[in-house]
Parts: C-alpha cells; structure tokens; sequence
C-alpha cells in the first residue's frame, strides 16, 4: 500500500505544471548568435592568439639581424691615379684578337668575351694585335659608367706625333724616337671600352687588370720583372721594395717603385742643362717630386715633409 502511494505521488509531481520549478523538462530556448560571412569563430581564442603572435615574430626578421646591402663606392680619386700608375704603360701578351680602329671594342666588365661581336668587329676594323702578341697599354680614359684602356697607341698607332719629331735648330724636323720604347706590334693600335653597366666601381690596378684578362694577359710579365730587380744593386732592390724613388736611380727603376708619374715639367737651366720633374701627387696632399738629370735621378724631395 505504501508503495502505491509514493509512486503516485511521483506522478503527480512530474505531471504538475505549478511545480516546474523543481523538474523543468522543456529544453532551454536558445539565444541565435550573428557570425558575419567569412569570419571563423575561434575555439580557444587566448591560445590562437598567443600562437599567432609567436608565428608573426618569428616570421618578421628582427632589425638587429637585418643586413642592409653596402652601397658600391664610385671610383674615387685616388685609386683613379693608382689605375694610371700601375697599369698605364703595363704590357701583356694577347689572348684574344683586339680589333683596330677607334671605335673600339666593348667588353662587358665580369662577363666573358662575346665572341659574336668580336668576329664581327674583326671583319670590319681588322686585328691590331693577335694572340701571343706583346702589346702595351699606352692610355686609360675614364667615363661615368666606362673605362677606356688603349692599346698600342689605341687608332693612333704606336707612338704619337710629338714623341717621334725632334726639333733641330736651322733645319727641318726629322723623325726621331725621342724615348726608347720597348719592342711591340707594328699594326695600328685598338681600344678596348670596359662596360661596368653602371657608375665604375672602387677598383685597384690588379682587379683592372683581371677584367681585362679575356683579352690580355698580364701575369706572364711578372717574373721577368722579378728577375730584373734581383739583379739591380742591393740598395735599389730595397727602394723598389719600399716603394721609394732614391737618387741613382734610372726612369725603369722609379716606375718599378711608384708607377708612372702624374705630371712632368722639363726645364733648362741657365747652363744650358735640361732637367724633367716627375710629380707624384697633387697639394696640399703629399706629394713627391722626383728630378732627372739625363737619366739619373739627382733629387727627391716631398711635401710635407
């Protein structure tokens, strides 16, 4: 009987609508969230967050860690003088045919010879100078983006026209090699234009000298310059070495020491004695000035001292 009468009672208080309150079946009405089109909604938002932002830092490369590129210095001009000194007047065997002419061959700077082009300038100009020639570099002209380095007297020839006629007195001029110049082509000489494409470049003579390698070799003429200053006197080896004109010295053995000069000035004396300065440098920097008499060097004096 008792149990009859507790399960009544359960019956009555599920059924009852007044005491809801305790036993609520209905499921809870939902509130409807608007999520705009193609907008994710986050799952475990701190966490994405926090990973997000870790992904962000590691991708951005840290401004410590950021190497700008070194903008290329033009040539300036002291590496400009140091290109005339030890190049102008340099010799090397040929590797390749130069085209003669004035118009002149362009060489990309770092790329090899174009071949192509080369052929066809040698169709139309001819060679002034073969392989296995001896050549010389008689002359570099600088442009904003070019480097022009003649060869053998670029379209001029050899030698100009001042250094072949000699003055006399009470007659007509008659054409003499005012300077020994050592043994080269005979052809007509050519001009070999080096293309940097862009502002020429910081450059010293040996980096020079490697651009131009497609076409001339400068390494072959290294050891007989060796072999001819071990045998100078002792005192002349350790000025050439120093890299110091000295007095005694001859016009082969100062080139060997400091290169080619930028100026000469030939004076005559009152007695009639013809003396030429070679200037090194230019004031208020330092500069060496170098005197011959014949071909001797008597006097070298620099400023400031």
């Amino acid at each position: 009987m008792f149990r009859l009468t507790s399960m009544a009672v359960t019956a009555a208080l599920v059924l009852s609508a007044d005491v809801s309150g305790v036993l609520n079946l209905r499921p809870a009405v939902k509130e409807r969230v608007e999520i705009p089109p193609g907008e994710n909604l986050p799952v475990l938002p701190s966490m994405q967050a926090s990973e997000g932002q870790g992904a962000a830092a590691q991708d951005k490369p840290s401004q410590s860690n950021t190497t700008q590129p070194k903008k290329e210095q033009a040539l300036q001009p002291e590496s400009r003088l140091a290109l005339v000194r030890f190049v102008d007047g340099e010799f090397a065997r040929v590797v390749e045919p130069i085209p003669a002419g004035r118009d002149g061959f362009r060489l990309k700077a770092g790329a090899p010879v174009d071949e192509k082009a080369l052929r066809q300038a040698l169709g139309v100009h001819g060679s002034a100078a073969n392989p296995g020639d001896r050549a010389q570099i008689t002359r570099l002209l600088f442009r904003e983006r070019e480097i022009l380095v003649e060869v053998n007297g670029g379209g001029r020839g050899k030698t100009r026209l001042r250094d072949r006629i000699h003055m006399q007195i009470g007659g007509m001029p008659t054409a003499q090699q005012t300077d020994p110049v050592p043994s080269v082509t005979q052809n007509l000489g050519g001009t070999v234009i080096l293309d940097f494409g862009r502002p020429v470049p910081d450059i010293t003579p040996e980096q020079l000298k490697t651009y131009l390698s497609g076409l001339l070799d400068f390494s072959k003429q290294h050891s007989a310059a060796v072999q001819w200053v071990e045998s100078l006197p002792p005192a002349m080896q350790a000025a050439i070495k120093d890299k110091r004109p000295a007095v005694g010295m001859d016009r082969d053995m100062v080139i060997a020491a400091v290169g080619r000069p930028d100026r000469k000035v030939r004076e005559r004396e009152s007695d009639g004695t013809e003396s030429e300065d070679w200037i090194f440098g230019k004031p208020p920097a330092k500069t060496v000035f170098v005197k011959f008499e014949g071909d001797k060097v008597v006097s070298v004096e620099q400023f400031p001292q």
